[in-house]
């Protein structure tokens, strides 16, 4: 019953065959190979437009590297508070950026709230020049408490960011989920609705290891190259997650995978609700559930092997906890089985 993350699932076998066929023999290094290109021009085919593709090691490279490329003096990136690049990214933004901090704005259970965001800027605006610039705005999409912005949401966002003349970026770890989720196509999601960059994230969706960072607008990111190779993170055998990608985008099995995670989170969340020991603390939109438990039934529940984490209240939470009650985090993978989720409903019960 592993509920822990969907970077704990393993890799679905059309991706580790894919790597398997492309072991042998030789392609040019460094991302300038047959298979590489080919895999650059599916991401203008998946984004209906000519884009820029950095693969990087992991998402936290994604959005750090994000960051360096619209990077300002003093500059400022404005985020959700409770963004994972704010609180789980252990600085990296400001490491390799060389200084740029994160003005969190508040916003209901993951997402940012467009009139807050519009006077944080605004003050920022007004002659306080050693306070910083701000230099980008970013969303996660879905976010961390599994929720997810509607085209409408983003455009909202897009609108005020345009207006302060800041780039938008998106932190798309699970962007997969809320476009499976959402049903609409990742161009309108993205770039007709503002997005200038995006980390584009496959890690948690059935990959060994694909991250990218996507460049939507040619305005932006321009040194991002240079800056990747700075990093340490321009890959020599940069076939290998090429190979992943071309499998990742065949068929659509990344929307396929992510569908089924969020199918088995729905399942779960009307198991939680189901069960006399416990209850939603909000209704899911992508593949994370968040459950409110007491923690004598979580303890038991953990003792019986099921994998799960206690989670802070987010703002915007309108719930009741009660003496000893928690809310806990729960994540489908597309390797999650009806079989787990029923065992965690047996035990519930």
């Amino acid at each position: 019953m592993f509920f822990a993350s969907d970077n704990w699932a393993g890799v679905h076998p059309d991706i580790s065959a894919n790597l398997a066929r492309h072991a042998d023999g030789v392609a040019t290094a460094y991302g300038d190979g047959d298979l590489d290109r080919s895999v650059y021009r599916r991401f203008n085919e998946l984004f209906e437009r000519e884009v820029q593709v950095f693969f990087v090691a992991t998402g936290t490279a994604a959005n750090a590297l994000s960051m360096a490329a619209v990077n300002r003096v003093g500059g400022i990136a404005l985020c959700h508070s409770e963004a994972h690049m704010n609180v789980d990214e252990f600085g990296a933004m400001g490491f390799y950026t060389g200084g740029a901090r994160m003005a969190p704005i508040p916003g209901p259970l993951g997402r940012i709230d467009p009139e807050a965001l519009d006077r944080a800027i605004r003050r920022y605006s007004q002659d306080l020049a050693p306070a910083g610039q701000p230099m980008a705005v970013t969303i996660t999409q879905a976010t961390e408490v599994g929720t997810v912005y509607s085209v409408d949401d983003v455009k909202a966002i897009a609108e005020i960011s345009r207006r302060h003349k800041l780039p938008l970026h998106m932190d798309g770890a699970r962007f997969a989920n809320a476009i499976a989720a959402t049903g609409v196509s990742p161009a309108e999601m993205t770039w007709k609705s503002g997005v200038d960059l995006i980390s584009f994230g496959a890690t948690k969706n059935g990959c060994w290891m694909a991250d990218a960072v996507v460049i939507l607008n040619p305005d932006v990111g321009k040194d991002l190259r240079l800056q990747r190779q700075r990093a340490g993170q321009t890959f020599s055998k940069a076939r290998f997650i090429s190979a992943q990608f071309e499998a990742y985008f065949t068929d659509d099995l990344w929307l396929r995978m992510a569908g089924r995670a969020n199918q088995m989170a729905a399942h779960l969340a009307e198991t939680i609700e189901d069960a006399p020991a416990g209850r939603l603390a909000w209704l899911p939109q992508a593949n994370e559930v968040f459950a409110i438990l007491n923690r004598e039934t979580a303890g038991k529940l953990q003792a019986a092997g099921a994998k799960f984490y206690e989670w802070g209240v987010p703002s915007g939470f309108d719930g009741h906890l009660g003496d000893n009650e928690a809310i806990h985090r729960f994540v489908a993978s597309f390797a999650t089985t009806t079989e787990e989720i029923d065992r965690l409903g047996q035990l519930l019960a």
